[in-house]
């Protein structure tokens, strides 16, 4: 337990820029005070993470003017001091990193719907980027994995298999394939490959006899000891140590760094605090509120290579993470259009653009990906493609985000005739209570309106949904802080990180064009009453303040859902922000997707080009997304 925190700095040392914040205690709540960053080192010719760390932390110094005689110093002979005194330094500091590349991983199971799928969700969970999921029907021969496994050289992998007391024939042959395959970690070639082990009891023995001397194996229990069950907290334990041991240790300068994190107990007495891989931490603090508010989280952070989804669902508090590493904003731009085609694209441009245009820019934007929007129609072509790279990776979460399969349960009648009573989404988008948006396009927007209409477009909220984006990506230094403090790093979230920009309503269902949706009574905290009866298929902005609430009366009409059933009335209390109050009754409803090759949902948009194109630009108007005369 650690003593009365006043003050913390945190760091996050991303690939290629590290950001540090300071956090100190202001009467009896955390508030952040300053934030500096400088680029990453870690790689030639300074081949030291701390310098990077040092020069982020000394802008903050700069920032805060600490540097007085009576003030606390941070840095103290090119170190971060965290005192016994009191008198010199923070009473803490944390960490987190994806610098190198992050935490990269393979995983094993004996059946990949099953055992590979619990491995993925353990090692996603801990932050990892999971570059292959080996599984014993695979359809691959022995000679194909044992390629794949020396061709990827990850920084460990994780073996799973067989419930306890099954069998362990297959779990044995899977580290059969890995000792043949004889791995060599990406970093530190003198070191033997960790391997993490979390299959069935009774297989330990023979694989610790099939891998023996050939990996560094870590025995933990087994991540599905029963099919009804997962129990993926010890081995997301171990992955943490081991990233810390093996793949931060040879990262170099980490070994400093890892001396640095520290802070006092309540006796006075100097611990660590372990190094975390950025994902996991941002997975961390959205576990971390959503349990301590007992509410429903999505929250997404788009990068310029990959798209993070983190989800915490159902009164269990199931938490998901997955990793769309083909879907960004500059590396990946091209893989975006490449899996979602040129239509989709274009049905969020409010303008005519030539399709070869629409491709040049997006080449353009891989090639040089550090260069940022010059004229409006280019920022709107970002947005557009960031909508389509959101919808596409929140499409994967909702596969990956499932109830066990394999296991079996009492059908109710109206079941009887269902093609499956397993394997379904655990994402329910009615129960959905804050949707939290994260990374360069959503967090820096010009107008938040604009990341507002981004987060709809892509996640489709239904019923009553609360938005919001992380203001400056903090995220991932409150997840490690909230290992050491949860009040400080919940308290941070909410007045410093999260910008609230309101609350968006969204009936569910599909009405005729001109019918009626919704009708809406909300009474403004000035006194005012919006009153009015809103056709299918418009958007409306209603003004509400951060920290404002408005009560609510809202009737669905035409078959339509809220959260209460079809055509059934809701009072509620809503919250406001900087867009204020959203309504959008374009409707939810599901189709085929010839491109994703399933059923998945969608609004109302128009099929012709002229009236949809209209449409944009009536809704972009409603919510003031863009200055009128971008879209007179």
């Amino acid at each position: 337990m650690a003593k009365e925190l006043r003050s913390i700095l945190a760091t996050d040392c991303g690939s290629t820029t590290t950001k540090a914040i300071l956090i100190k205690k202001i009467g009896d709540e955390y508030r952040l005070i300053v934030r500096g960053e400088a680029p990453t080192t870690v790689e030639a010719p300074f081949d030291d993470v701390t310098k990077g760390v040092l020069n982020a932390v000394e802008e903050v110094e700069d920032l805060v003017h600490i540097r007085g005689e009576k003030d606390r110093m941070i840095i103290t002979n090119e170190t971060i001091e965290v005192p016994q005194d009191g008198e010199k330094g923070v009473d803490a500091y944390v960490s987190t990193s994806s610098a190198g590349g992050g935490l990269q991983m393979m995983v094993a199971g004996v059946v990949k719907s099953m055992t590979g799928e619990s491995a993925e969700r353990a090692a996603l969970g801990a932050g990892a980027i999971v570059m292959d999921v080996l599984a014993s029907n695979d359809k691959r021969l022995p000679h194909q994995r044992i390629e794949r496994i020396r061709h990827l050289r990850p920084d460990m992998i994780l073996l799973s298999g067989g419930i306890d007391g099954g069998t362990t024939k297959h779990v044995v042959e899977l580290a059969e394939i890995i000792a043949a395959a004889d791995p060599k970690p990406r970093l530190g070639s003198e070191y033997k490959l960790p391997v993490i082990y979390a299959g069935n009891k009774d297989a330990r023995d023979a694989v610790k006899e099939t891998l023996g001397d050939k990996v560094d194996l870590i025995i933990t229990d087994n991540i599905r000891p029963v099919l009804e069950r997962e129990n993926l907290g010890p081995a997301r334990d171990k992955i943490h140590d081991l990233f810390m041991e093996h793949v931060m240790a040879q990262a170099p300068g980490y070994k400093k760094l890892m001396s640095w994190a520290r802070t006092e107990d309540e006796n006075g007495k100097m611990e660590e605090v372990p190094i975390m891989p950025t994902p996991g931490a941002v997975g961390n603090i959205m576990q971390t509120i959503a349990k301590i508010e007992k509410i429903e989280v999505v929250g997404v952070d788009i990068g310029g290579a990959t798209t993070d989804v983190f989800s915490v669902f159902t009164e269990e508090q199931v938490f998901n993470r997955t990793v769309s590493a083909n879907l960004g904003m500059s590396y990946s731009i091209s893989n975006v259009l490449a899996s979602t085609g040129i239509k989709n694209i274009l049905r969020w441009v409010p303008f005519d653009i030539p399709e070869t245009q629409l491709r040049n820019m997006i080449k353009n934007k891989m090639i040089r990906p550090t260069t940022i929007p010059f004229l409006a129609e280019e920022l709107m072509l970002e947005q557009a493609i960031a909508k389509e790279a959101l919808r596409l990776a929140f499409e994967q979460h909702k596969e990956f985000a499932v109830t066990l399969k394999g296991t079996q349960r009492e059908r109710e009648i109206s079941e009887a005739f269902s093609q499956s009573t397993s394997g379904e989404t655990i994402v329910n988008m009615m129960t959905l209570d804050i949707l939290v948006g994260s990374g360069g396009v959503l967090s820096h927007a010009p107008r938040r309106n604009q990341s507002a209409m981004m987060m709809i477009d892509a996640f489709l909220p239904e019923g009553i949904t609360r938005l919001a984006v992380d203001s400056i990506f903090m995220m991932p230094q409150l997840g490690v802080l909230a290992t050491i403090s949860e009040k400080a790093a919940t308290e941070v979230f909410e007045k410093d990180c999260l910008i609230h920009l309101g609350t968006c309503i969204a009936p569910k269902g599909k009405c005729k064009p001109g019918k009626n949706a919704l009708d809406v009574k909300i009474e403004l905290p000035d006194g005012e009453i919006f009153e009015e009866t809103i056709p299918f298929g418009e958007m409306r902005k209603i003004n509400l303040g951060i920290g404002e609430t408005a009560k609510a009366t809202l009737k669905p009409l035409g078959g339509t859902d809220i959260g209460a059933g079809k055509n059934s009335e809701i009072e509620t209390t809503l919250s406001g922000g900087v867009t204020g109050i959203i309504i959008d009754t374009r409707g939810r409803e599901l189709y085929f997707d010839q491109k994703l090759n399933k059923e998945t949902m969608k609004a109302y948009i128009p099929e012709d080009h002229t009236e949809r194109v209209k449409a944009l630009i009536k809704w972009m108007k409603a919510l003031e997304v863009y200055p009128e005369e971008w879209l007179s």
